[in-house]
């Protein structure tokens, strides 16, 4: 038992928050998903809980298992390739959309961790290509199969086989996807503020009101009917 002169136990603060921000600095940063985590930050959080391996990043190849390898004094020769459940990644490609079948329903704009696709609801999408990774997030997100992979090679996605040699384009990509978080947390908590404007106005109405506003519904849908006729 240490006497109460003795130092304790040396703990590093926020022990568990170092280590993922020092294994997340080792990922690539395209937020791809095939390592089966949301993003970069998730599959990092649960390698330093060890709920993961070190085998799980396809677009971060053999430069990131060698860095996680020596960063948490693993076997490497444990982890000669890829989890055999992961996806290969198909690397220097950028989505194309073939915009006379986009139908605009814009369930690719949330899904590009990089914000690479432009357009608006009911409106046709194109893919900022500089800024693609090849993900293929918005490929499996499009109803209508109105996109796929083409090559190029881009700053986004360009291979480097060394950590140095991607640093820049890691700190792009990781700004890029913080940015993207921050747009559609705030839609979506001005699509909630808006939601419970109208919850509010709704309950406020009296009675006569409320029924005044069914019939006026209901006219209007009659009278679209007969113009149809």
């Amino acid at each position: 038992m240490l006497s109460p002169s003795a130092p304790s136990p040396a703990v590093a603060p926020n022990s568990l928050a170092v280590t993922v921000s020092a294994i997340d600095a080792l990922l690539p940063q395209t937020q791809c998903q095939r390592c089966t985590y949301a993003d970069c930050k998730d599959y990092a959080t649960a390698i330093a809980r060890g709920e993961a391996e070190i085998n799980r990043c396809p677009p971060g190849g053999s430069a990131t298992r060698i860095a996680l390898a020596a960063l948490l004094g693993r076997d490497l020769s444990a982890f000669p390739a890829l989890a055999a459940d992961v996806d290969a990644y198909a690397e220097e490609h950028v989505a194309l959309i073939d915009e006379a079948r986009c139908i605009g329903c814009a369930k690719c704009l949330p899904v590009c961790p990089t914000d690479a696709i432009i357009g608006a609801t009911k409106r046709m999408h194109t893919v900022i290509a500089n800024d693609c990774t090849g993900c293929e997030l918005c490929i499996i997100a499009c109803p209508v199969d109105c996109i796929e992979l083409t090559p190029k090679q881009t700053f986004a996605n360009a291979a480097h086989r060394s950590l140095e040699a991607r640093s820049a384009q890691s700190t792009a990509l990781r700004n890029s996807y913080t940015a993207h978080k921050i747009r559609f947390a705030a839609r979506a908590d001005e699509g909630l503020s808006a939601m419970l404007v109208s919850s509010a106005a709704h309950i406020e109405q009296s009675p006569a009101d409320k029924q005044r506003d069914r019939k006026a519904l209901l006219a209007d849908i009659m009278a679209k009917a007969k113009s149809r006729q």
